[in-house]
């Protein structure tokens, strides 16, 4: 609240050519009880339009006439040289036309001059005075409160009551990697894949409920999946709702929580298998060795039918031991310098027929310039063509389409295999690299576990994202030398 003796203690700067009428104004005031004012005179037009930058004056009190221009012409000169002080236009005239201009040109107030006294010019000065420091004080808050919302690394930003864009953050431009032109043609449910969670968050925003770090998937102009934590808050100004939204993106977070969890089951499930081969493996030779004594005793041949089935039965159970043992240790590799293109081109030529008989669209896009790495080139042909024949399988026939770029994505060499089939649920998600793991009717579930176990053999690192009817992703980072990176995206 302005204290009484704030308003008396200004400093007032009146702008008039006329020495006569500055002197009635400056006795007005001077006549104002207990005033303290220190007040100065300027006639020039240009010399008062350096003056209203002087940070010294409180107040502007403007004739309008002042030669060839006029006191809206100097109050518009002043604002676009970021003047911050008020003004308050003085006219010889008053009408209604006169004070909406005023008003439109930026002035707080007006007064007449044949209708001026000193407890007019008071009230005007003080309200005046009072609304300017207001107004300073939301001009302060909203550029620190701007200031926040621009530097900050979440994306931050505003929706109205259908979810249209109002406002962005540049993290928000930098999360969804649209323009910033192209998030405010759209709403929020563009950037969210369809499924459950698009239509669950609708019903909350749509009945103004809170949401609280939310954990949502986004899908950005690049096709990627980004993990998020999402605050939301339903906002009224006037009775007229918006919504404020706060994205968090967490995809680093969850991308090595993956990894610590799929390391950690490879461990444990890698005790088990030996623990398992080695219980199961000694009673196993005891078999084998009796069935050895057995068929050297020429048994009945009724007999002899029941000793082969038992026979068959424990090589393949030492087959499925070996097949564990092989997936639960690190691969085997000799790493030779080789074309990634050329591996990538011969994991494809060995899906062809497959490809071709579901008559499936296939996509490349790889660098024309070689990219060489040290790899077991047969090895990864093998690890690329599992990830290729997994994406096949799942799409309908003559309506798949395949996707295979190579690319550098900030500055990480990355080999993307998509596929628009049924996708993944997140509950076979996490455990999709398990061995003897699968949601195929006839399949061993050891595709994946071996592409992973020979990823790793060469440091690499897998990626899935996926969503139910429209599709996966698998992700490979590679080992690339920088001055072997093809142009970032």
């Amino acid at each position: 609240m302005l204290m009484h003796s704030e308003y008396l203690d200004l400093n007032i700067l009146i702008i008039d050519d006329d020495e006569d009428d500055y002197f009635i104004t400056s006795e007005y005031i001077r006549s104002i009880p207990g005033n303290r004012y220190k007040i100065e005179w300027c006639y020039k037009y240009e010399d008062a339009l350096n003056l209203t930058c002087d940070t010294k004056y409180d107040i502007f009190l403007v004739d309008y006439l002042l030669g060839a221009k006029t006191g809206l012409d100097l109050i518009k000169d002043s604002i676009k040289n970021n003047c911050e002080q008020p003004f308050i236009l003085l006219t010889g005239k008053g009408n209604r036309k006169v004070d909406v201009d005023a008003m439109e040109a930026g002035a707080f107030d007006y007064l007449v001059k044949s209708e001026m006294d000193a407890e007019k010019l008071e009230r005007c000065i003080r309200y005046t005075y009072e609304r300017s420091r207001s107004l300073k004080a939301l001009q302060s808050n909203e550029r620190k409160f701007r200031n926040v919302f621009e530097r900050s690394a979440d994306a931050v930003f505003i929706t109205d009551g259908s979810m249209q864009f109002l406002d962005v953050n540049d993290a928000t431009v930098k999360l969804f990697g649209y323009t910033r032109d192209e998030i405010m043609k759209s709403d929020i449910f563009r950037f969210l894949p369809g499924g459950s969670q698009r239509e669950v968050l609708r019903e909350e925003l749509m009945n103004c409920s809170d949401i609280e770090n939310r954990e949502v998937v986004i899908k950005t102009k690049q096709g990627q999946m980004k993990y998020c934590t999402l605050s939301v808050s339903a906002e009224h100004d006037k009775e007229v709702r918006y919504y404020q939204f706060i994205m968090h993106d967490i995809t680093g977070m969850k991308k090595a929580e993956k990894a610590t969890l799929r390391m950690e089951k490879k461990g444990v499930a890698g005790r088990l298998v030996h623990v398992l081969a080695h219980e199961v493996r000694n009673p196993l030779n005891n078999i084998n060795l009796s069935l050895e004594q057995l068929d050297h005793q020429t048994p009945a041949e009724e007999s002899k039918i029941y000793l082969d089935i038992i026979q068959r039965n424990c090589k393949r159970i030492e087959s499925l031991i070996t097949e564990l043992l092989d997936t639960s240790r690190p691969a085997d590799i000799q790493q030779v310098s080789v074309s990634l293109q050329k591996v990538i081109h011969d994991s494809i030529a060995s899906a062809h027929d497959r490809i071709t008989l579901k008559k499936i669209h296939l996509s490349t896009e790889l660098p024309e310039t070689e990219i060489m790495v040290m790899a077991d080139p047969e090895k990864l042909r093998i690890a690329f063509l599992n990830i290729i024949i997994n994406a096949v399988e799942a799409m309908e026939q003559s309506e798949g389409v395949l996707q295979i770029n190579l690319d550098n994505v900030n500055g990480q060499l990355q080999l993307t295999i998509s596929d628009n089939g049924c996708g993944i649920s997140d509950e076979n998600l996490s455990r999709l690299f398990e061995p003897y793991f699968t949601a195929k009717r006839n399949g061993m579930g050891l595709g994946l576990a071996t592409t992973l176990n020979i990823l790793q053999s060469h440091n690499m690192d897998v990626e899935v994202q996926s969503v139910l009817n429209e599709g996966s992703r698998f992700i490979v980072s590679l080992n690339a030398g920088k001055e072997q990176l093809p142009a970032g995206k």
